[in-house]
């Protein structure tokens, strides 16, 4: 049994003040130039130094509340981040003082790799260890980028995309998706050892491949984006805006982009996507439109609440692709040992 449910997420700033520091702690210990921080953060300044992340997350909490009661499932919700308040070690103690004795977590990746799952399983034993004894059991729940609800939403999210094109360009509109780029190392090394790797763009595929069926596509691409690092550090490719420009040599005259690798329409996307990748479209002459990412969708709360049910009582697990996901475990610890390791940052120049 649970007595609640931990939503655990990125964070981001909340005000011009929060930037640099937020910023500091999502890159700290990895050697980042204080230039490049400058640079990232007049993307936050951009829009008054918020990102939407918190205030997202905290409408999946409200609608997240009223599903759990519909669903009989008496767990109060509570709320903590790795990068900015509420600091998930702070709310771990807040659940401690409140005499939770075990936790479900959500956290607001669907992903595996190192940033999207075992990232999350150290954001769960650092909060344990700095709370101390007493600290609840915390429990997370599986990777869920193929879940029927997240697929459906996504699916209808491409759709009214569609809609928003210009009548006479909705016709041969190329759909294309795009997720947060990571290093090739690290994908490589991605989930349990003994399922070869890549298992995040493997994922990111399938989830792709579901979208695009369900939407009634027969053909796609997948590309990245917000990269970041030294560019001698290889990611996954293509970049949107590069594969932007390789459409249009194809001749391809409109375009819809779904942001399958993120849940929210946080500051990447709004960025990436409706700034730079939308500039870019339009420079080239080429119709764009962005489909919505489903955590503002009602389809998201309930998929929560269906792997909770799944976890508390062995209910069904729903599931649509052939890649595997993993994810589950219990006070931090990994999927399997050497699981979604780190590459070791080659040492700088």
């Amino acid at each position: 049994m649970a007595d609640a449910l931990l939503l655990l997420s990125f964070g981001g700033p909340e005000g011009p003040e929060d930037v640099l520091p937020f910023l500091e702690n999502v890159t700290r210990g990895r050697g980042v130039p204080p230039e490049r921080l400058a640079e990232v953060a007049e993307h936050y300044l951009h829009f008054g130094g918020v990102s939407p992340i918190n205030a997202l997350n905290r409408q999946i909490i409200t609608a997240l509340e009223a599903d759990l009661a519909d669903a009989g499932l008496d767990l109060p919700v509570y709320f903590g981040n790795r990068n900015w308040h509420p600091m998930v070690e702070d709310t771990v103690a807040t659940m401690t003082a409140d005499g939770v004795r075990s936790a479900l977590v959500f956290p607001t990746s669907a992903w595996g790799g190192y940033s999207g799952c075992r990232q999350y399983d150290e954001d769960i034993a650092r909060a344990r260890a700095a709370v101390g004894d007493g600290a609840p059991e915390l429990v997370k729940l599986r990777q869920y980028f193929d879940h029927p609800l997240l697929i459906a939403s996504f699916a209808d999210a491409i759709t009214a995309a569609v809609q928003q094109l210009p009548a006479d360009h909705r016709e041969g509109a190329r759909l294309v998706f795009t997720a947060h780029s990571i290093p090739v190392a690290a994908d490589n090394v991605a989930g349990p050892p003994a399922d070869g790797g890549r298992l995040y763009s493997r994922q990111v595929a399938e989830a792709a491949r579901l979208c695009a069926a369900a939407a009634g596509f027969a053909e796609y691409d997948v590309v990245w984006q917000s990269r970041s690092g030294p560019p001698q550090v290889p990611w996954l490719e293509p970049d949107i805006v590069d594969h932007l420009d390789v459409l249009h040599g194809k001749g391809i005259e409109s375009v819809v982009v779904c942001p399958v690798g993120f849940v929210s329409d946080h500051l990447e996307v709004i960025w990436d996507l409706d700034n730079e990748a939308a500039t870019r479209a339009g420079e080239l002459g080429m119709a764009f439109a962005r489909a919505a990412t489903p955590g503002t969708d009602p389809r998201f709360p309930r998929m929560i609440v269906e792997l909770i049910q799944e976890r508390l009582s062995a209910g069904e697990v729903r599931e649509l692709g052939e890649v595997p996901g993993y994810g589950c475990t219990v006070d931090g610890a990994l999927c399997a040992v050497g699981c979604c390791e780190m590459p070791k940052r080659p040492a700088r120049p």
